[in-house]
């Protein structure tokens, strides 16, 4: 039961760095004129990124000011959940060898 819930938890983390970087590229051929922004598939694809992704960079963006024109935001986000995601699999290993994991 741990094993499948530490299981879960990695693969939403994994999930929302996926949704960070297609946000990411999203955004910038929306704003570079690749892709209209005036087709309902792209505008309800971006729109469902953006909520998604956003209460997970808003926090890191309070702190973290911008440089220029480049945020890195959600660099710093995918950085912060691939440490999330280390010390989930370290305390799954932990466990395991005391032989509560199963």
């Amino acid at each position: 039961m741990v094993a499948a819930l530490f299981w879960l938890i990695g693969e939403a983390i994994h999930l929302m760095i996926l949704a960070i970087i297609i946000w990411a590229v999203l955004s910038m051929l929306i704003s570079f004129g690749v892709v209209d922004w005036r087709n309902p598939l792209v505008r309800g694809v971006n729109d469902f990124l953006t909520r998604l992704v956003m209460p997970v960079l808003q926090p890191i963006r309070r702190v973290v000011p911008f440089f220029g024109s480049v945020d890195l935001s959600p660099l710093i986000a995918i950085l912060l959940l691939q440490a999330l995601q280390m010390v989930l699999a370290d305390l799954f290993m932990r466990l395991a060898i005391s032989g509560m994991a199963y």
